[in-house]
């Protein structure tokens, strides 16, 4: 297992079948950097054109189409001292009725003290001076290369993850992905110093991160959608529209999960997902809506790994 440290110059704004930047082994961590979603760096440089550029893609040695590329979010670390927001209120989240009545966008910035562990907004009325909410990173857009050669925009998501905005992908988490394309080769992105369910004014506090994360394969995996373990639950997570077509997919994913890892048929999984299942909007302003599928971990579903070592 090797710690590489990996200093991006060039950066995509697809997702797609791409010369790797870096390969490695499984199990191996890597350290390196990202833009924040306008392409701007540590320093406020504008490195890459705006659209969530992505740093990678990096490659699995030995991934191939079945297989799953399993990232442990390990570290982000904001390397500015500012974010960004836009509002107010995205459209798709208002009734009708009050789209002519919203106010019209207006770019805010936020200080960031990691010291602390806030983020702050800098101006605005005197209404809301002072404002101030816990440092929460996030990865907004992550995942592998789609399948059959495509070139997918980091606006939108899929069974290759995406631009999802969950804001549960932080550091602790590990994420699953499918792999389509050899290697499987990983992008990440986005990064959110702090962000709500939904993404609901279509960006979280937008800034560059320093990101440490540790990429596994496992062959023959079972998933069709992006899976996630956390500290607490397991999570399945899918994109559409409309809204209840993520829900359907996520959900199905889950089933999926359960009859695999505790040998269940699904008439018996759904006295599990019947009382014990929790959703999340995760996004609800790119062109594709996600939707996460939670359990909270408990005797049952401990047995249940992303590693196939329940």
């Amino acid at each position: 297992m090797t710690l590489h440290r990996f200093v991006p110059t060039t950066y995509s704004n697809v997702m797609a079948t791409l010369p790797p930047v870096l390969t490695v082994a499984s199990g191996d961590t890597i350290v390196t950097t990202t833009l924040d979603a306008a392409g701007f760096d540590h320093a406020g440089v504008q490195k890459a054109p705006r659209g969530n550029p992505m740093t990678g893609p990096f490659a699995v040695e030995g991934a191939e189409p079945g297989d799953a590329i399993i990232v442990t979010i390990d570290r982000m670390t904001p390397n500015r001292a500012t974010g960004w927001t836009y509002s107010p209120l995205s459209q798709q989240v208002v009734d009708p009725k009050a789209v002519a009545d919203l106010p019209k966008s207006e770019r805010f910035e936020w200080a960031i003290d990691a010291q602390k562990g806030t983020v702050s907004l800098i101006g605005g009325s005197e209404r809301i001076s002072g404002w101030s909410f816990p440092l929460a990173p996030m990865i907004g857009c992550f995942g592998v290369a789609p399948a059959g050669g495509q070139a997918i925009s980091t606006a939108t998501s899929g069974a290759y993850g995406g631009n999802m905005d969950y804001r549960r992908f932080g550091p602790g988490a590990r994420i699953a992905f499918p792999v389509s394309e050899k290697g499987g080769l990983f992008f990440l992105g986005d990064g959110h110093a702090c962000q709500g369910d939904g993404e609901i004014v279509g960006t979280g506090i937008e800034t560059s991160f320093e990101i440490e994360f540790t990429l596994h394969l496992r062959k023959n995996a079972p998933g069709r959608w992006p899976r996630c373990e956390t500290a607490t639950e397991i999570i399945t997570l899918a994109s559409g529209r409309p809204l209840d077509q993520p829900l359907q997919f996520a959900t199905t994913e889950m089933l999926r999960w359960i009859v695999e890892d505790l040998g269940v048929d699904a008439l018996e999984a759904s006295h599990l997902l019947g009382q014990m299942v929790r959703y999340d909007v995760a996004n609800v302003f790119n062109p594709a809506y996600c939707v996460a599928c939670r359990l909270e971990k408990n005797d049952i579903t401990r047995r249940m790994s992303l590693l196939g070592e329940g």
